[in-house]
């Protein structure tokens, strides 16, 4: 019987992951920056122009955003470690998605490096 690592394992051997090295040039170069971690995970901090599309759902709302229906879109994925990114990036590749890539570590490397993170602040009602 598989777990979830054997899952992963197999994910990473069928998709792209980015390299942390080259992970900032290709956001900027993507047409859609996806985080699928949960939305408590992306409120406490994500990568700027993320938009948060959590792994369970994604399928779903990707089918219902006319916006990201088109199969050429070159799509960055990331979570907290990348499994859940890599399982994600197989999804849309068995979904007709050409260009899908994921960050290799995910925001814990990308913070681990000193990278920015985008973390939404609470307005003051004082």
């Amino acid at each position: 019987m598989k777990n979830a690592h054997d899952l992963v394992v197999a994910a990473k051997s069928r998709i792209t992951e980015i390299a942390l090295e080259e992970a900032d040039e290709a956001i900027r170069q993507a047409d859609v920056l996806i985080d699928v971690r949960e939305a408590d995970e992306f409120q406490a901090g994500h990568l700027a122009g993320a938009i948060n599309i959590p792994r369970g759902l994604l399928e779903f709302r990707l089918s219902n955003m006319p916006e990201l229906s088109a199969r050429d879109l070159s799509i960055i994925l990331y979570c907290k470690t990348s499994g859940r990114a890599a399982l994600a990036a197989c999804s849309l590749l068995e979904m007709g998605y050409l260009q899908v890539r994921s960050i290799s570590g995910g925001v814990d490397a990308w913070e681990a490096a000193g990278k920015p993170l985008v973390k939404p602040q609470l307005p003051s009602f004082e």
